[in-house]
């Protein structure tokens, strides 16, 4: 990796963001757990049975090539924003599963 693309940070430079810490120590778990249920967005809090039964699924690792492209479909790919090897994956998966089930 080229080192003019590291960015190194301190605590000093840091970005703390937004959030109001002492506010949310503060919440108790009463205040959350109403919070959460009146969240129309919120996922539902799963019941304990249900995390005894869950399974661990950890995706495969990814392993590393060296593959040729056209300059302009990696311009492209690059142009949407950072993850573009794991798009570009993205695409590829498609592909190969729309032809499995052809096949």
């Amino acid at each position: 990796m080229s080192e003019e693309r590291i960015v190194r940070r301190t605590l000093q430079t840091l970005k703390r963001g937004d959030t109001d810490w002492t506010r949310v120590d503060a919440l108790t778990d009463e205040d959350i757990e109403r919070a959460v249920a009146e969240d129309p967005d919120a996922a539902p809090v799963m019941p304990p049975e249900w995390w005894a039964e869950a399974e661990l699924v950890l995706p495969e690792p990814k392993v590393p090539i060296s593959i040729r492209l056209d300059k302009e479909v990696l311009e492209w790919f690059k142009g949407q924003g950072p993850g573009y090897q794991s798009r570009i994956n993205a695409v590829l998966k498609a592909y190969m599963n729309g032809h499995r089930k052809a096949g």
